[in-house]
């Protein structure tokens, strides 16, 4: 990805948003989401903070089996 790709410093758009919901709601680690949005992982954790879009890791237990 060359630098101009990069949207650093550029407003974010209803469909980088939108993108941002849906990739977090797939439980995308945070890196990954930056990556494919071209945002650095703090800009990912503000906006998502500021969109009210949760970004903890969904339980990956089958059935909700955990230690007892």
């Amino acid at each position: 990805m060359s630098l101009s790709d990069r949207n650093s410093g550029k407003a974010w758009t209803p469909k980088d948003v939108a993108q941002l919901k849906n990739l977090a709601a797939q439980n995308t680690p945070t890196r990954v989401i930056g990556l494919k949005i071209g945002r650095t992982e703090s800009a990912i954790y503000t906006q998502a903070s500021q969109k009210g879009v949760s970004l903890a890791p969904t339980n990956q237990r089958p059935y909700n089996r955990g230690k007892k």
